[in-house]
């Protein structure tokens, strides 16, 4: 992989951060030595009353089989392809369903934000800010996060090299927070098409502990002309890859009707799709931890 010159002090050649781990919210450690950790939820809040079953669906899952769970959903989807899809409630409306969320089920809560002025907002009722990815270069936004002193998930652009995402996590660091996670997505591959260099995971983990985002990675960007499309039928076999190739966590969009979902329909996974990449993917890392670990 040629990068061109670069100086011996270039942010992917620095010594990986071994053992280095980020506490996403209380009881949830993400990196080296940790266990997987689960982020899964609806693409975007359909209405409070949704959001909050599947959160309690997910909650159910995360006991039943043991999983390190946080929750996620968009209150607003500031980047669809069409002017005319559904974006979501809003910042204030989405805000209070997911302070719902966390106070009813107890579980830790992501969302993402797109400008900077939403970072202190929303980092005022959830556990974790997310960067979207097509924003992942936007240093306010970036600072912005980083200031709120809550952790950071910051999503790999499609048109990124996995180590130039050393740049934005220095940003977030610049802030003196160091509670900084990458996630895998895919990259472009030609027009409406996404792959995955699994290569990139390793690379990424010598910046920041790294989740590995299954359902965006199986997006056709733009592929229904006026809408995302996507290859559903391969999750299990990105997930399990991932997770072989030692990700420290798993991101995935989950849906109780995914064919009628408001967002990112052809590749949310259902109930049961979601159980079972959980069951597979946890053998995989037991496998992994008892011949590579960490």
């Amino acid at each position: 992989m040629s990068r061109g010159k670069r100086g011996s002090d270039h942010p992917a050649d620095r010594p990986t951060p071994a053992q280095e781990t980020v506490t996403l919210a209380k009881g949830v450690k993400i990196g080296a030595g940790r266990p997987l950790v689960f982020i899964a939820g609806p693409c975007v809040i359909e209405s409070p009353e949704h959001v909050l079953r599947m959160a309690r669906t997910l909650r159910g899952i995360a006991a039943e089989l043991g999983l390190t769970l946080v929750f996620k959903a968009s209150y607003d989807k500031a980047n669809r392809s069409s002017l005319a899809s559904y974006r979501g409630p809003g910042m204030d409306e989405g805000l209070a369903a997911l302070a719902e969320v966390r106070r009813a089920t107890g579980l830790a809560v992501l969302t993402d934000v797109h400008e900077p002025e939403q970072a202190a907002v929303a980092g005022a009722v959830v556990d974790v800010l997310q960067v979207p990815a097509f924003l992942c270069r936007q240093t306010d936004l970036l600072l912005a996060c980083g200031a709120t002193g809550k952790p950071v998930n910051v999503k790999k652009g499609q048109f990124m090299a996995p180590h130039d995402m050393a740049h934005p996590v220095d940003k977030v660091r610049s802030t003196g927070n160091r509670a900084v996670t990458l996630t895998e997505r895919g990259s472009s591959f030609g027009y409406n098409n996404l792959v995955v260099d699994l290569r990139s995971l390793a690379i990424m983990r010598r910046i920041a502990p790294v989740i590995f985002d299954v359902t965006h990675s199986l997006q056709l960007p733009g592929g229904l002309g006026d809408a995302t499309g996507g290859v559903k039928e391969f999750a299990l076999h990105l997930a399990r890859g991932a997770v072989a190739a030692g990700c420290d966590g798993i991101f995935a969009e989950v849906h109780d009707d995914p064919a009628h979902a408001l967002s990112d329909a052809p590749t949310q996974l259902s109930i049961d799709e979601f159980r079972t990449l959980v069951t597979q993917v946890l053998a995989i890392r037991a496998a992994y931890d008892a011949t590579v670990g960490s």
